[in-house]
């Protein structure tokens, strides 16, 4: 099922498009980090209630450590595509987030996967989200939990 009334989700929709495939019209693969990125974004936004550009003009950076992605079933230029975030975990210095690409028309999962990305400040110096930043610490942190509930 695409709808979801699990809060601690977030779903965000886009279309493929010509420039993103490779010459037999399938989304080239590393675009489905920018996907990635899109949902994240918009998780971060709609779910957190900030927007990654007000968590850099905090000195809030999150550099990406670790990521994985597992394909499927191959997008093709056009698709509308489902991304569901979610956080999975989070420490006070680092928070993972897991993805799942859906095609909205049929709902086959066409790739998933994750990233971990630190905590730093504007220099890149890892930072104690809990002491750098309380209330969005607490906010993210509630999702995270409310999730195991």
């Amino acid at each position: 099922m695409l709808g979801d009334d699990n809060l601690k989700t977030h779903d965000t929709i886009l279309r493929t498009r010509y420039g993103e495939t490779d010459q037999m019209g399938i989304i080239y693969h590393p675009n489905y980090y920018i996907y990635f990125e899109m949902g994240r974004t918009e998780y971060l936004r709609e779910a957190a209630g900030m927007s990654y550009k007000e968590m850099e003009e905090l000195g809030i950076m999150m550099p990406l450590t670790e990521t994985h992605c597992k394909y499927r079933i191959p997008a093709k230029y056009d698709d509308e595509i489902l991304v569901r975030t979610i956080i999975k975990e989070m420490t006070v210095a680092r928070i993972a987030f897991s993805y799942k690409l859906l095609r909205t028309s049929d709902e086959v999962l066409l790739a998933e996967g994750e990233t971990v990305h630190a905590f730093a400040n504007t220099s890149g110096k890892p930072v104690n989200m809990k002491k750098h930043n309380s209330n969005l610490y607490s906010t993210l942190y509630e999702m995270v939990k409310g999730k195991e509930e």
